[in-house]
């Protein structure tokens, strides 16, 4: 089987990548599944990529998607950047949990308690900030409202 044809093909993996792409916990998971995916130009394939251009809360997974179904020749536009809040609801969770802790609590104490709580959120956000993710997190955690 020569190489163009192996990429018209669904990869032996499919399900698990399909799985990958979609696993709401980890951005760096559904990169790599993006990343792996476009390299089979198929039905399957880009009705995946397409769902995580669309619909992914980290832009850098979108932007792949994007690329990935410009290379097969899809007509797509490229996603625009969030802006806000990245998944409805998060500075009221954010919130929560400070108030959920005792008064005196550690920003690491809040960061981690976060991390354990709502691990789609705490990826979400540090998928989108990338190296300004700690910076961005503890200057939101200073400015929440206290009781």
């Amino acid at each position: 089987m020569s190489i163009q044809e192996s990429k018209t093909e669904l990869p032996e993996n499919y399900e698990a990548l399909r799985a990958a792409a979609n696993r709401t916990s980890s951005w760096r998971d559904r990169l790599a599944a993006v990343e792996e995916l476009g390299k089979f130009n198929t039905p399957s394939t880009i009705d995946v990529l397409t769902h995580r251009m669309n619909n992914d809360t980290v832009y850098r997974v979108q932007e792949a998607a994007y690329r990935k179904l410009r290379s097969f020749g899809e007509d797509v536009k490229q996603p625009a950047r969030r802006k806000g809040e990245l998944i409805r609801g998060a500075n009221k969770t954010f919130v929560r949990i400070k108030k959920s802790l005792p008064r005196e609590h550690s920003y690491e104490a809040f960061k981690e308690k976060l991390r354990n709580m709502r691990l789609d959120l705490y990826d979400a956000y540090e998928g989108d900030k990338g190296d300004e993710f700690d910076a961005w997190l503890k200057s939101t955690w200073e400015g929440l409202l206290r009781r």
